[in-house]
């Protein structure tokens, strides 16, 4: 039996549930798991489906067939099987790139790294131990606009399904952003409260804050501020020195992306404006 993921996106109506399950009943499919949704706010009716059909035959037609029972303008698609490609963006610190190149090396993760990217080279060592290329795209001397046509030129043969932006120290432009669209991650610090800036451990340790975070989220043209995938917190007290809680942080940041990392190449995400409905 060959495992299919359905993932389905549509306006709001009795019967919806009972449409597909008859459409994938007559192709032969069982299925083995399943979540909806209904973002009652929007009219959005959310479905991701885990299924196995006996033959690749089975499921030809199917796609369409599901989408012939549901509202005009419904997003239907069969999941892909295989593991994504990936490229990663990062600067200067390690601890996010080391830990997803750790978990892909040992198939935590359904996906393979096709290059790290960078504008430092201080990294490139380390990558090439995993046998990935590495690409140092300096910024020095360019302004925004000129960096960011060298790291398309780079990035896009790879052409990623998705870009993860592992600690890359460098705000993305809306025409960068766009070029790859609900398809890069990222990472950042989050604090109760916020704090923005150089030395934001530094400065949550002179605030005497009691819990840290990260959160992990799509990159959209407002800074940090794209639909949230996964937030992590930890809690810490007094005796927590600045860097402590630096320490922490990256501890935090490490989890929150590899956890966001699962949910969207597994296809447990769906966007509801610049909200997520995650299936876990």
């Amino acid at each position: 039996m060959k495992a299919q993921v359905l993932l389905v996106e549509c306006a709001d109506r009795p019967g919806l549930v009972h449409g597909i399950a008859g459409v994938l009943l007559a192709h032969g499919a069982n299925v083995v798991g399943n979540q909806e949704f209904v973002d009652r706010a929007a009219g959005r009716f959310f479905m991701r489906t885990e299924f196995e059909v006996g033959t690749e035959e089975s499921l030809r037609g199917l796609e369409a067939e599901v989408g012939s029972v549901l509202p005009l303008g419904a997003v239907v698609r069969l999941a892909a099987t295989g593991p994504r490609r990936l490229v990663v963006m990062a600067s200067k610190e390690h601890h996010c790139l080391s830990d997803l190149l750790v978990r892909l090396h040992f198939g935590e993760l359904r996906a393979e790294v096709a290059a790290v990217v960078s504008n430092h080279a201080v990294l490139g060592g380390f990558v090439e131990r995993f046998g990935i290329p590495f690409q140092f795209v300096p910024a020095e001397g360019l302004e925004r606009p000129a960096h960011e046509a060298r790291l398309l030129e780079v990035i896009e043969p790879f052409q990623p399904d998705v870009i993860v932006l592992a600690k890359y120290m460098r705000v993305l432009t809306p025409q960068f952003v766009g070029r790859f669209p609900h398809r890069i991650v990222n990472i950042h610090h989050s604090f109760l409260p916020a704090f923005v800036g150089a030395r934001p451990y530094h400065q949550a340790f002179e605030r005497g804050v009691k819990v840290i975070g990260a959160t992990a989220h799509f990159v959209t043209d407002a800074l940090d501020a794209g639909p949230i995938i996964v937030q992590q917190t930890l809690p810490v007290d007094h005796t927590r020195s600045a860097e402590d809680l630096a320490r922490a942080g990256r501890d935090v940041e490490q989890f929150a992306l590899a956890q966001a990392l699962r949910l969207v190449l597994e296809d447990r995400v769906f966007l509801s404006g610049n909200r997520t409905v995650i299936f876990d």
